[in-house]
């Protein structure tokens, strides 16, 4: 093969830097969420693990009626859509998710995409093509679907300091006044599991006449009063101009979407190559996705949501007591930072082989070097003898790598 050496050595330069990925080859079995199965390469027989960091932070992916909705579609429907939206691959599954979706958000227009990072990468982009001179501002935390779909977009960019409303003010008091601004930013950030100063940002918007671009993926079917999100809870929602989540979190299914003013909606669903040139999603999938959405703001999803918060708030307590360095925070994120690659690494492979606990370690480029992680996330089937081994596990293992025990800052 040709030019194989620089595919070797970028390899080991990764494994060098102790961030070399692995994938754990899972056997998730209905109905037993979290529990699963995991098969190793030089091992015969599959394991029963722990899983404590799935993003299916509700269970969805195993619910009865979800799964009853999926198989309803997949009996009526068939496997797959049959071609781009444009060309035979629109279902009434995807017309009546993109109504609930723009429902859920009080918007006037909804918008399916094929992932979360289809949606961030397609929408963003496409606005830099619809608004000349376009100045998007982006907080340095910002995911990377977002970071390249404003690359993309040709537009000239800002980064502001992570929630900091000063340093975002400053630098829109110095751009013209006449330019089109849109400010792009998370409600909750997945890997500290803090919160956007939402209020503060769309004071901002108003002042210099700036559109809200709001990534709710981690905070879409968790908060407020029918999981509508950060901003619904916080009742800034009319304020938010575009809002882009997922249905393969909080949902337990697969896809992206957009929900805003009808217009932009259909001028994005007019020119976003992203969306016009790619099959849409299977209609056993928006199916799936539909039921959960619905489920998820009757008052089995508000109990659901109480769950697992009590969950998310008892894991943290649990660890802040045992000495462990939890970044804490308001959500339903539980980062242990340990801020070694090495050592991460170490400690998720001894959790997984010698205790049945799977969480995966979270290196560079996911965070800044130094601040390497485990990301847990409680769900509200995890029990209270599981975070009890949980907590064991860690102990022993931070002490046998000679690491200090302290509480975080």
């Amino acid at each position: 093969m040709r030019h194989l050496k620089a595919f070797e050595d970028a390899l080991a330069s990764i494994h060098s830097e102790g961030r070399y990925r692995v994938f754990i080859d899972l056997h998730r079995q209905r109905g037993k969420f979290p529990l699963a199965k995991a098969r190793f390469p030089d091992q015969a027989e599959e394991r029963e693990i722990t899983v404590w960091c799935s993003n299916d932070y509700l269970g969805m992916g195993q619910d009865d009626d979800v799964i009853a909705a999926m198989h309803e579609a997949i009996d009526s429907f068939g496997a797959g859509s049959g071609g781009t939206r444009n060309i035979s691959g629109t279902t009434h599954f995807h017309v009546d998710l993109e109504k609930e979706l723009a429902d859920l958000h009080k918007k006037s227009s909804a918008l399916l995409f094929t992932s979360g990072y289809v949606s961030n990468e397609a929408t963003l982009s496409t606005l830099g093509k619809i608004l000349p001179d376009l100045i998007i501002y982006s907080d340095a935390l910002n995911h990377a679907s977002m970071i390249e779909g404003i690359r993309r977009s040709g537009c000239d960019r800002r980064i502001f300091k992570h929630n900091d409303m000063s340093h975002l003010r400053a630098l829109m008091e110095n751009d013209p006044a006449d330019r089109p601004k849109l400010i792009a930013f998370e409600s909750v950030y997945s890997m500290d599991g803090d919160v956007a100063p939402m209020e503060e940002i769309c004071d901002l918007a108003d002042e210099f006449e700036a559109l809200t671009y709001l990534d709710e993926v981690h905070a879409v079917g968790l908060y407020g009063d029918d999981g509508a999100g950060v901003a619904s809870r916080d009742k800034v929602m009319h304020r938010i101009d575009i809002v882009e989540g997922t249905l393969a979190k909080a949902y337990g299914v697969m896809g992206g979407y957009i929900a805003a003013d009808a217009t932009l909606v259909d001028a994005i669903r007019s020119m976003a190559s992203g969306f016009i040139f790619t099959t849409s999603t299977c209609p056993v999938m928006a199916a799936g996705a539909l039921a959960s959405v619905k489920k998820l703001r009757t008052d089995a999803g508000r109990e659901l949501r109480r769950i697992h918060q009590a969950k998310a708030a008892r894991l943290k307590a649990k660890m802040q007591e045992a000495g462990l360095p939890v970044m804490m925070n308001e959500t339903h994120i539980v980062p242990l930072l340990v801020g070694d690659p090495e050592k991460c690494k170490a400690l998720s492979d001894t959790l997984l082989f010698d205790f049945g606990i799977y969480v995966q370690p979270i290196n560079y480029p996911t965070v800044p070097k130094g601040a390497e992680r485990l990301r847990f996330t409680p769900s509200p089937v995890h029990t209270e003898a599981m975070m009890d081994h949980l907590i064991t596990a860690l102990l022993a293992i931070w002490e046998q790598m000679g690491m200090d025990i302290a509480p975080a800052a």
